[in-house]
């Protein structure tokens, strides 16, 4: 989807996140900064869950690896 849209951005902190990230534009700041979002929560949902699944205790990981 690609739609042009106008957002009014603080220029400290977009100027800032030019230099952090090393971008030389706006857009490609915004494009890495929406990236890295999408990822960290991304990140964040797998990592909550892992405190929903159910321990099996007679899971062999070991079993598993052995070559026939």
């Amino acid at each position: 989807m690609n739609t042009a849209r106008s957002l009014i951005i603080d220029n400290q902190l977009l100027e800032t996140a030019m230099l952090l990230g090393g971008k030389r534009t706006p857009k490609e700041t915004v494009s890495m900064a929406l990236e890295e979002f999408i990822k960290k929560r991304k990140t964040e949902e797998l990592i909550a869950m892992f405190h929903t699944l159910d321990f099996d205790p007679d899971y062999d990981y070991k079993a598993m690896r052995k070559r026939k």
